[in-house]
């Protein structure tokens, strides 16, 4: 995706417990890089010494952030927490650049958090007439804040996380960091997701991330992933889980975890993203069929979907666009004429591929459909007879308020218009998506969060 009239991703979350104390600075900000694709406004590396907190924060990606200077400067540690950020609630301000430190009476607090809350700001009012002083916009640290008051009446830091989740609502997949303990928490429908691995050796490394890939760029061994509503705590004791607020709810993973946010080498509850975006392809292939020449894929998402559409129905697949892997999410568009011209900047037909060809394009999405219109114009400036656009998931019809940038109905093309509006809107020659239970079956069991396809 290109624009901001796609959706934007999630924020990616990675913590380290050792047994000894090392350089873990380094392993987790191999994992971010990993897990960057999840933000790309902010990151931060918190490092555990005994206690002691050493942070590195700031606004922009992950290799402009760290350097080997700033790592080193964070010393060793036997815990290391560290967050991607993209921003569904509160502004791209330093203050919001996770994760979120608490100093505190019995000790310091770390949070990262993937997610978002639903009553994030009833929270808020209630824990600033009980004194609380908020110096960011996020709902991170209502939740840090939360922890905080909770802990002061608990006998330990997993019950005042289990008081914590009985309070929240909402997406949220948590790594928490105190003086001797990193736990791990997702929220009880499991909307976002969250593993553990190990990295084997004299003294065993835990790690926890929001995908399985950062666990492979590490060279850790999966375990499993953490279950909806569990609290897994790592200490010098070793593991233990909570699962006191497991089963309470039906499990509602994002679906486009699936489609779109997560990266297709990684693997959730046990499902390759990859091989999902295929069978998405190849159900679309069969609900939506067309005489054509070639398949192309948007790049990313769209390439993978873009191969099964083409093993399904037997159309060649091409390779349609060039994506510049050098524009940053951040590209500063200074007036209209560059404004018009990012997606061109930032995505290059293959004219060979399309030209004087009848064309499949696939996509993963349409939000506005401003974005989705300039890339049909790019086919068919290169050369393309027709193009047939095809959607690896349903209309958008509703607002999500669950961490997905997905705004309000009015911004929302298919809520008001029909398909055939769309389709000339965009300037294809004919547009079709994926169905309601082509989407649902992406997932295990049914276990898929659509609100955002439900009127």
């Amino acid at each position: 995706m290109v624009s901001g009239d796609k959706l934007r991703e999630e924020c990616g979350v990675f913590g380290a417990f050792s047994g000894k104390t090392g350089s873990l600075a380094e392993l987790v900000y191999l994992g971010l890089f990993a897990l960057q694709h999840r933000g790309q406004e902010s990151c931060g590396i918190v490092v555990n010494n005994g206690g002691a907190y050493k942070s590195c924060k700031d606004l922009g990606l992950v290799s402009d952030v760290f350097n080997a200077r700033n790592l080193g400067e964070l010393g060793e540690g036997n815990m290391a927490l560290g967050h991607v950020r993209y921003g569904t609630t509160g502004a791209n301000i330093r203050a919001n650049v996770q994760p979120i430190e608490v100093h505190r009476l019995n000790g310091n607090l770390a949070v990262a958090h993937n997610g978002n809350l639903t009553n994030s700001e009833q929270l808020r009012q209630y824990l600033e007439l009980q004194g609380s002083i908020f110096h960011s916009t996020s709902d991170t640290e209502v939740i840090a804040y939360l922890l905080t008051k909770e802990r002061l009446t608990s006998p330990d830091i997993e019950s005042a996380i289990s008081s914590t989740m009985e309070k929240i609502r909402g997406a949220y997949s948590l790594v928490i960091m105190t003086g001797g303990k990193m736990i791990a928490v997702r929220d009880p429908q499991g909307y976002r997701p969250l593993c553990y691995g190990v990295i084997d050796g004299p003294e065993q490394t835990y790690v926890i991330a929001s995908e399985t890939c950062a666990l492979d760029v590490v060279g850790a061994r999966f375990i499993r992933d953490i279950e909806p509503g569990e609290i897994l705590s790592f200490s010098k004791e070793g593991v233990k889980s909570i699962k006191t607020h497991c089963q309470k709810e039906k499990k509602s993973l994002c679906v486009f975890e699936y489609i779109y946010f997560a990266r297709p080498d990684s693997v959730i509850d046990g499902i390759s993203v990859h091989q999902s975006r295929v069978k998405a392809g190849r159900i679309l292939a069969k609900e939506h069929p067309v005489e054509a020449d070639v398949v192309i894929g948007v790049p990313d998402s769209g390439l993978d979907a873009a191969l099964g559409y083409s093993e399904e129905s037997g159309i060649p697949y091409g390779m349609g666009f060039v994506k510049n892997k050098y524009i940053g999410r951040t590209f500063i568009n200074p007036g209209q004429t560059e404004r018009q011209n990012k997606v061109k900047i930032k995505l290059n037909p293959i004219a060979e591929t399309v030209r004087d060809k009848r064309v499949v394009l696939i996509d993963d999405s349409i939000v506005r459909g401003t974005t989705s219109g300039r890339i049909v114009q790019l086919v068919r400036d290169a050369g393309a007879k027709e193009v047939h656009v095809r959607i690896s998931s349903p209309p958008f019809i509703s607002p999500c308020f669950y961490g997905t940038d997905v705004p309000d109905c009015q911004h929302l093309i298919a809520c008001n218009h029909s398909l055939e509006e769309i389709a000339g809107i965009i300037g294809a020659d004919s547009l079709g998506y994926l169905s309601m239970e082509g989407a649902l079956s992406l997932g295990k069991d049914d276990g898929l969060c659509c609100k955002c396809f439900h009127p």
